[in-house]
């Protein structure tokens, strides 16, 4: 039998890998390169409209950075009216690029400060977010615990890990690992803080899943790989509306990244969200759209 070492290596590796599976190809990218290639993607001078009155922040997942993630989401809402904002957080010591590494409660911390940053910069009292993964539930710990609720009108997750991950039942494993656990703790605070059963996530969850006043969406695919079982992705409580893309659009294969990156039958649901009074139907057709 191979030393516990020698296991413990590859157990990590594979649970980073499956975590990274959000970053795209382009991450080499610098994640200050200018994510305002045009008016409203992180333009400080954007000012909302009467129809769009409050901004979008866009949070990033695990593994991935301000720019890469919202290649394709920013210019959507973007092209639709929105002023869009967009940031960094949870970087360690000595890992460039890549973010959303760090414990999770300081990431809520970084959040709040980037939207009273917004906030001031626009000139409005409340934001509208809109994260991938991760960032679709370290948001609520802003919400719940750092006076996030009185500063935003809605939180739309697409496959966020509201419940935690098993990662297709892997991180089940940890216990039979000697010192597995204090390894992703050490080295990747984030991932710990999602597995299943985590002070952090027991913390979050604790009295119930959303708080009053703000509006919950939770985007899922039937298909993630990631974020297991996807029904733990669901939020309970008022306010909150739960979709599964593929009773939308059973055509749609999308799994945990694409779902974020590129899938515009989910973005068609997060423009819904975001303008619920305008809303339309999501279809197929709405990947045309």
């Amino acid at each position: 039998m191979l030393p516990w070492k020698r296991v413990l290596r590859p157990l990590a590796a594979l649970l980073l890998t499956a975590a990274a599976v959000t970053v795209p190809a382009g991450v080499a990218q610098a994640a200050d390169t200018a994510a305002a290639s045009s008016s409203g993607w992180n333009d400080y001078s954007c000012k909302p409209s009467a129809a769009h009155p409050r901004p979008v922040v866009l949070v990033h997942g695990t593994f991935a950075n301000s720019v890469d993630n919202w290649l394709a989401l920013a210019p959507y809402l973007e092209d639709r009216g929105y002023c869009v904002f967009s940031f960094d957080y949870g970087q360690l010591e000595g890992v460039p690029i890549v973010y959303g590494l760090g414990p999770i409660d300081k990431s809520a911390e970084q959040l709040s400060a980037y939207v009273d940053k917004v906030l001031a910069a626009t000139g409005v009292a409340e934001a509208d977010l809109v994260g991938h993964s991760q960032g679709g539930m370290m948001p609520r710990y802003y919400l719940k615990f750092l006076g996030g609720a009185a500063k935003v009108n809605a939180l739309v997750g697409i496959a966020p890990d509201n419940h935690g991950t098993t990662l297709s039942g892997l991180t089940n494993l940890l216990p039979y690992f000697p010192g597995a656990a204090d390894f992703l703790s050490a080295n990747t605070p984030a991932l710990a803080d999602q597995v299943v059963g985590s002070a952090f996530l027991t913390k979050l969850n604790a009295g119930g899943d959303t708080v009053a006043g703000v509006k919950y969406t939770v985007l899922a695919t039937k298909y993630d790989e990631v974020v297991t079982p996807y029904q733990s992705q669901f939020l309970s409580g008022t306010g909150v509306h739960n979709v599964l893309l593929q009773d939308l659009c059973p055509l749609d294969l999308s799994e945990h990244a694409a779902i974020g990156l590129f899938d515009r039958i989910a973005f068609h649901e997060v423009a819904n969200a975001l303008d619920p009074a305008h809303a339309t139907a999501t279809t197929c057709a709405s990947a045309l759209s």
